[in-house]
């Protein structure tokens, strides 16, 4: 049995061509099933190829087409600006959204742990997806068609640019008002629970020895943007209190 029909074998849904509908545009199929291989599969298949550097190239093609549409669209924009609105858009959670959106976890190819573990909902592995897709929509097709595919599933994603950039990182945004306010520096404590495929981050941040907000998420740096967040409405409620 060849590897292609190992593979075949192991569709969740239907034909993976049937994605190219959602993706909207087609790719060489070698490319395809490539991009939807993840190392889990490749590994219990005998060291099958798997999507890993594909994956390394769609970031770097999507880190240049996000780039240079929020460059041309807010000319007067600062580069810090700039980089808060990219990090949202390219982030894990926005990715995962567009691979929801297109119902890819149907069609990535998991090892057996992965998937009785929930990796087809899981963001890091739709994020990583997504990416590996770009970098094979690249190698199809070039940068062109790749920008325009790109641009269409993160459309609205790219229309809250300003919105997304001012929430995305709370982490600065609460040192930036905790140093305004001379109420010194955001201290972070995080924990997590869980193995290791399924791991759960807990994050306090204290201000003046006080905790002031707490957060949870699939990663050290969620879970303290999470805490982040709930301490700067925190502040900012007290401070609308204060006032009154």
């Amino acid at each position: 049995m060849s590897k292609q029909k190992s593979r075949e074998d192991h569709w969740e849904v239907g034909d993976p061509l049937d994605l190219l509908g959602r993706w909207r545009i087609h790719l060489d199929p070698e490319l395809l099933i490539l991009a939807l291989t993840h190392r889990s599969f490749a590994y219990e298949q005998g060291d099958l190829p798997h999507n890993e550097r594909l994956e390394f190239l769609g970031d770097s093609v999507l880190s240049i087409i996000v780039t240079e549409h929020l460059f041309r669209k807010f000319p007067t924009c600062s580069e810090a600006q700039l980089s808060r609105m990219r990090g949202a858009i390219v982030s894990q959670v926005t990715l995962a959204k567009v691979g929801r959106n297109i119902g890819l976890g149907d069609f990535i190819l998991l090892g057996k742990g992965e998937n009785l573990t929930g990796g087809r909902g899981r963001d890091s592995i739709l994020c990583d997806t997504v990416e590996a897709l770009i970098g094979a929509t690249y190698l199809s097709h070039g940068l062109e068609p790749t920008r325009k595919v790109v641009e269409e599933h993160l459309r609205s994603f790219l229309a809250d640019a300003v919105e997304l950039g001012r929430s995305s990182d709370y982490k600065t945004t609460l040192q930036e008002y905790t140093a305004q306010a001379g109420l010194g520096e955001p201290m972070y404590e995080t924990t997590s629970r869980g193995p290791d495929h399924a791991r759960i981050f807990s994050a306090t941040v204290s201000i003046g020895g006080v905790v002031m907000g707490e957060g949870e998420g699939t990663s050290k740096k969620t879970a303290n943007s999470s805490a982040a967040k709930a301490a700067y409405f925190r502040l900012r409620e007290d401070d609308s209190s204060s006032a009154e």
